[in-house]
């Protein structure tokens, strides 16, 4: 025998599947919202400043339990120039990760001022690191200052592994800043992207 609906049950039945879904939808949106805090890094102080252990054109909070140093190219400029520039920017500051267990690198690059734009910075950098590959570009804004970010693929031909990578950069007046985060391999650098979310998000002009 069959059963037949008329519209106002198919009424009845709609307004309880959209109940439903309401109520999943507003235990889905709390338990979202938990799980971002719960994977926020806690700051653990300010770089960049005068004083700090990197003094930078613009300033960001560190992870907790992240320690910063300076990078000094020393009086070999060709031996510099080979190791720590890419690109337009070169290395000047390594936040070490390992203090919080992990393994891995929030870097900071700068470069001379000039007329290039951010994107153009990042797209150098980039292009400058050999085996990178499937970069994805985007526009932000943060305390002020208009940046770019790329996601992207990394491939060494040593360890013949793929890896996530990612790296933001702005313009500042005294030229640009790039900030960059690998990783021994992509779970380590997932396991590091809130710090680097939280340099991003707190970035601001010295």
């Amino acid at each position: 025998m069959q059963v037949r609906v008329g519209n106002a049950g198919l009424g009845a039945v709609h307004v309880a599947l959209l109940a439903a879904l309401l109520t999943g939808c507003s235990e889905a949106a709390p338990a979202e919202e938990k799980d971002t805090e719960t994977t926020a890094s806690a700051s653990g102080g300010t770089l960049g400043a005068a004083g700090s252990a990197c003094e930078l054109p613009v300033t960001f909070d560190i992870a907790e339990d992240w320690t910063a140093e300076a990078v000094d190219g020393g009086s070999a400029e060709d031996v510099a120039d080979a190791l720590l520039r890419q690109g337009p920017v070169t290395l000047v500051c390594e936040v070490d990760a390992k203090p919080a267990g992990n393994i891995g690198f929030i870097r900071v690059w700068t470069g001379d001022p000039g007329k290039d734009e951010a994107r153009a910075v990042l797209e150098a950098f980039v292009a400058a690191e050999s085996g990178a590959s499937k970069e994805a570009y985007r526009t932000f804004t943060t305390g002020g200052l208009d940046g770019v970010e790329v996601e992207y693929l990394y491939t060494s031909e040593m360890l013949d592994e793929t890896k996530q990578e990612r790296a933001f950069a702005v313009v500042t007046p005294d030229g640009p800043v790039v900030l960059h985060l690998g990783g021994l391999d992509t779970e380590e650098h997932e396991e590091m992207r809130p710090a680097y979310e939280l340099a991003k998000r707190t970035l601001r002009g010295n």
